[in-house]
């Protein structure tokens, strides 16, 4: 059976899947490939930033009552990738390879950093607090 841990967890190695993708299309000038595999990447990451936001995290903080702790990090780290999926997009567009590239290596460190502290401290303890975790999980699964 699926825990939030397990299956949060997996999404971020789809997400870092076609991620990967893009980065290697883009690197190869193949922007046709670039463009699809950044669809998926973008689409596939907001719907994961919103289960988080709208689901996870709010059941977490009711359960704890920590409202300015790690979700509050975790909410503003959500703003900064918004801001550089942004950002990417447009280099994208504009078939820049080095702005898109260098806008990248900032995003996989960000993301690289975010889903350690979620995996290894955020996904265990809203497991461990919730009061029926196997819900919230289908809520998010619903989403």
């Amino acid at each position: 059976m699926d825990t939030i841990p397990t299956f949060m967890t997996a999404q971020h190695r789809h997400c870092d899947d076609s991620f990967i993708a893009t980065e290697s299309a883009v690197s190869a000038s193949n922007w046709i490939q670039a463009d699809s595999q950044w669809s998926v990447f973008t689409t596939d990451l907001e719907c994961h930033l919103q289960q988080e936001e709208t689901i996870l995290f709010p059941a977490f903080e009711q359960a704890t009552g920590m409202t300015m702790g790690p979700t509050q990090v975790m909410r503003a780290e959500h703003a900064q990738m918004r801001q550089l999926v942004a950002e990417m997009t447009q280099a994208l567009s504009a078939q820049n390879k080095d702005q898109f590239l260098g806008l990248s290596e900032t995003l996989m460190i960000l993301m690289q950093q975010h889903n350690m502290k979620e995996e290894q401290m955020l996904y265990p303890m809203t497991q461990a607090h919730l009061p029926d975790a196997a819900a919230v999980l289908q809520q998010v699964k619903a989403y």
